[in-house]
């Protein structure tokens, strides 16, 4: 990713979102950036949905088990109360914030900070989730992340449930989820219409 050089000295923030399907790396892309942001000596801070307890109540917590530690808040403007006089705000699981998060992460960036959010960009059928289309709408940098499908080990870009449950929220893992390819995802869920 290349970023601006900034010769004036001003503090410029910007927006950059990293999102894919379930097991596509996307926490362990946010970790990374983060991680490399403190060893820069910049002052970072990191948040996630409150209901988001898959792992750990407090850490972010990458399927390879990578963590950072995090503070859960159960709406994002609360991010904007704990974002005071840093430089780095990471944002896990955007999905499942409440439709504010898109304007809290504006307001962010044009106070000069960097906001890194990561997110599913679809849900399990296939369809925008959350907030993400507003996010990468308004993003200034944007990295999608492909998982491996576990049916022919092509890339994978959905999501397939497992369970026969509905809500657009379930919060699972591997014994939920799996990443498919376009192809079987759609011999998968035949029922889905295009």
């Amino acid at each position: 990713m290349f970023i601006e050089p900034n010769l004036t000295g001003e503090r410029r923030g910007w927006i950059e979102v990293i999102c894919g399907s379930m097991f596509s790396g996307k926490t362990e892309e946010l970790i990374r950036r983060l991680k490399r942001a403190r060893i820069a000596n910049l002052k970072v801070e990191i948040f996630k949905p409150a209901i988001d307890v898959r792992y750990d109540e407090v850490n972010i917590v990458s399927h390879d088990e990578n963590s950072i530690h995090s503070t859960p808040v159960d709406n994002s403007q609360k991010i904007l109360f704990y974002a005071e006089d840093v430089d780095v705000v990471g944002i896990d699981e955007a999905q499942f914030f409440d439709p504010e998060i898109t304007r809290v992460c504006q307001i962010l960036a044009h106070k000069g900070i960097r906001v890194i959010v990561a997110g599913l960009d679809m849900d399990y059928l296939g369809n925008p989730f959350g907030q993400m289309p507003n996010l990468l709408s308004i993003a200034d940098y944007i990295t999608k992340l492909h998982a491996i499908c576990v049916k022919c080990g092509n890339i994978a870009s959905f999501s397939h449930r497992l369970s026969k449950e509905n809500g657009q929220v379930l919060l699972g893992e591997k014994d939920i989820y799996e990443p498919l390819c376009r192809k079987h995802y759609f011999e998968e869920n035949q029922n889905l219409h295009l």
